[in-house]
């Protein structure tokens, strides 16, 4: 019966045998050199070295993002000495550090129940073919251009489903984002939704309903999307959308809206509650709605 001090020798032995033989490849070789550790604890780290020596390779070949052969894309794990052992971590390399910068922008535009595909929304891959969508671009475009001026209003769009008015909205702040302007998209029915069942949560990772609904209230630019599609409740209209606008127009912060109503269909949309009927709050919101925004129609071909 072998001895297990034997078994051990004889796998160090081979441990040594293989790291001896990856030695003649360059590339390998030279990650080994830059790792100031005693040889023979680098023994046991031969597999994943000669994976990192792989992976360099392939860096060197590489011509673009789309072109890498890596485990992850952008990234090279690579081993550095920690203690006395070794640890392999994922590095960027020089395409993916160029294509973080390039996205970095896209951290200030944060989304709530909407598509994340509305963080790529550009202003050139507006569709232009639609004499309807002619008085929306020009106000975005000259929005873009004049952000600055604080007597420029937010939109309240609104048409048929399915025309581009969100992406429209979505591409503006995109550009806004870029120039450091940090804004939101909350689908306004999940986020009341979401808002009340903040009520109840307990979970500490959790934001709790102070955290969501400041957030949105402070926020420079906002879009509150598909107003008048949510089930209204004197508390959604009165207690949250009704505060939330008082205090944007109060601060002057601009405030955009989406709607498939137009301005009086919204009003009497709001009026009405399960339990009764209430015009004048309604129009008090409505009025709100009128002094953050100009009324801009989109009719069109559903393009979803």
């Amino acid at each position: 019966m072998k001895k297990i001090s034997d078994l051990i020798e004889k796998r160090e032995d081979h441990l040594k045998e293989r790291f001896l033989e990856q030695l003649n490849n360059e590339t390998f070789r030279s990650i080994v050199d830059k790792l100031k550790i005693d040889q023979k604890e680098l023994y046991k780290y031969t597999s994943s070295i000669e994976n990192s020596a792989c992976e360099v390779e392939n860096c060197m070949k590489c011509n673009c993002l789309s072109e890498c052969k890596n485990e992850v894309s952008g990234y090279c794990n690579l081993p550095e000495v920690d203690g006395e052992g070794i640890t392999f971590s994922y590095k960027a390399c020089r395409y993916k550090k160029k294509d973080i910068e390039k996205n970095k922008y896209k951290e200030n535009l944060n989304l709530f129940d909407v598509p994340t595909v509305l963080k790529e929304a550009k202003i050139k891959d507006i569709y232009t073919d639609d004499d309807s969508r002619t008085e929306a671009i020009k106000y975005i475009l000259n929005y873009i251009e004049n952000y600055k001026d604080k007597d420029l209003k937010g939109l309240y769009l609104h048409g048929n489903f399915g025309t581009g008015k969100t992406y429209l909205i979505a591409s503006l702040f995109n550009e806004l984002a870029k120039k450091g302007e940090k804004s939101a998209i909350i689908y306004f029915p999940e986020f009341l939704r979401s808002l009340k069942a903040s009520f109840k949560n307990s979970d500490p990772e959790e934001a709790t309903f102070s955290d969501k609904y400041e957030y949105i209230k402070r926020i420079p630019y906002l879009l509150i999307d598909d107003i008048g599609a949510e089930n209204v409740t004197a508390w959604g209209r009165d207690e949250i959308l009704g505060t939330l606008l008082q205090y944007r127009a109060n601060e002057n912060l601009p405030t955009f809206f989406t709607s498939n109503l137009n301005i009086e269909e919204l009003e009497n949309n709001l009026a009405v509650t399960k339990d009764k009927s209430d015009k004048v709050k309604a129009r008090r919101i409505i009025e709100r709605v009128k002094l953050l925004t100009n009324d801009i129609e989109i009719i069109g071909k559903n393009r979803r």
